[in-house]
């Protein structure tokens, strides 16, 4: 089985002091294979904590001013996952573009952040099943667009032709989570 973290759009310090106390404590007590970033760090101290919790992807936001790729790809026990930042994708977050980026990549799982907006979804393409994952903001802040406001991530389990979402969102002092399967066709 690969465990992966699934976060972004911290905006450290601009937009917030620090990632809640509560994401820290969840994800601080894991060990992930990889880490994935949608970028928008905006420091590098996010970097390095992240560096921390397993092998990472990060990529370069539309905020970020650090030496970061403008998209990587990963494979992970049969998938492949592509991670872009989302900012070239208009409407933002918009499903049928992000399908559309997917098939580009020739990836299995398109990872886009820049929306701040937890979303989970899957769609076909070409007798293709893609998994389309945005974790949100980690910090709940605005990102210039109908964002949530809600801190949240995503913890990927693949095994074998399946993928076990969990996405967790800081609702009040508690996390929530819900959970998502996806298979390949």
């Amino acid at each position: 089985m690969v465990k992966i973290l699934v976060i972004g759009d911290t905006h450290i310090p601009e937009r917030a002091h620090e990632i809640p106390r509560q994401i820290l404590d969840m994800i601080g007590g894991e060990h992930f294979d990889f880490v994935l970033c949608t970028g928008d760090l905006t420091d590098e101290r996010v970097k390095e904590l992240f560096a921390r919790l397993g092998k990472l992807y990060v990529v370069r936001g539309n905020m970020d001013f650090l030496n970061l790729p403008q998209s990587a790809q990963i494979e992970a026990d049969g998938f492949t996952l592509g991670l872009i930042h989302g900012d070239t994708v208009y409407p933002r977050g918009d499903e049928r573009e992000l399908a559309k980026e997917a098939q580009k990549r020739h990836v299995d799982i398109l990872i886009s952040g820049h929306t701040h907006r937890l979303a989970v979804s899957s769609t076909e393409i070409e007798r293709r099943k893609v998994l389309l994952i945005d974790p949100g903001s980690a910090t709940g802040v605005w990102g210039g667009g109908p964002a949530s406001g809600i801190p949240s991530f995503v913890i990927l389990e693949i095994k074998r032709n399946q993928v076990i979402v969990t996405s967790f969102e800081l609702v009040g002092e508690s996390l929530r989570k819900s959970k998502y399967v996806f298979e390949k066709i």
